[in-house]
């Protein structure tokens, strides 16, 4: 099946996430990450869940699975132990529009997770269609190793002078000229010398 690969923009969308063990923390974590507004439900959770409902980063309903919860919600992550409340949960979600990925099952997913790379706002997401997440993570752990943490500070440093760029009043293919030399090998390496882009260990 071909994927279309996208970032998507979750900050204030409502999303639901059914389950509250090791998984959906996962889960919660990457969608807190993007600022999304989550509500979990789950009869219990991890301790991690917990914290997070008592900070009021999540709202935790202690509680199955109903119907309703799918209200209003623009993507939902089911992960529970069982196999036919993720099939409803699924049926459920299309009847709603709300996209959704059930944990471990591809078959029932209108989307997965990718394996990410994360160096400040760059990321970098290895999918293989739900074929084979193992290759996807020994992918990632080699992108970790080629784009180090120095990479966040340099992208910092690149978009705040992007900013001052875009501001003057420059020909277009000067401005173009400019910001592909912010971005490249030789700018790295400057920056690398500079010391401030040294990698964290």
């Amino acid at each position: 099946m071909a994927l279309f690969p996208a970032f998507l923009k979750l900050a204030g969308r409502r999303c639901l996430v059914v389950g509250a063990g090791r998984v959906a923390e996962e889960k919660i974590e990457g969608l807190l990450h993007a600022r999304a507004e989550v509500c979990v439900v789950a009869p219990v959770a991890t301790r991690r869940i917990r914290t997070w409902a008592r900070a009021g980063k999540i709202r935790w309903e202690v509680r199955p699975f109903r119907s309703s919860d799918l209200l209003g919600v623009f993507l939902t992550v089911a992960a529970t132990s069982s196999p036919r409340l993720h099939a409803q949960i699924y049926k459920q979600a299309k009847r709603r529009g709300a996209l959704c990925n059930v944990v471990d099952d591809p078959e029932h997913c209108d989307f997965y997770y990718g394996a990410i790379v994360r160096r400040g706002s760059l990321q970098i997401a290895i999918s293989t269609g739900g074929l084979s997440p193992a290759l996807a993570q020994r992918i990632r752990k080699q992108l970790e190793q080629q784009f180090g943490s120095e990479y966040k500070d340099w992208l910092e440093k690149i978009g705040a002078t992007r900013r001052r760029l875009l501001a003057k009043p420059i020909s277009a293919g000067r401005q173009k000229a400019l910001l592909h030399a912010l971005a490249s090998e030789t700018s790295l390496a400057q920056f690398r010398r500079s010391g401030k882009g040294k990698r964290k260990r």
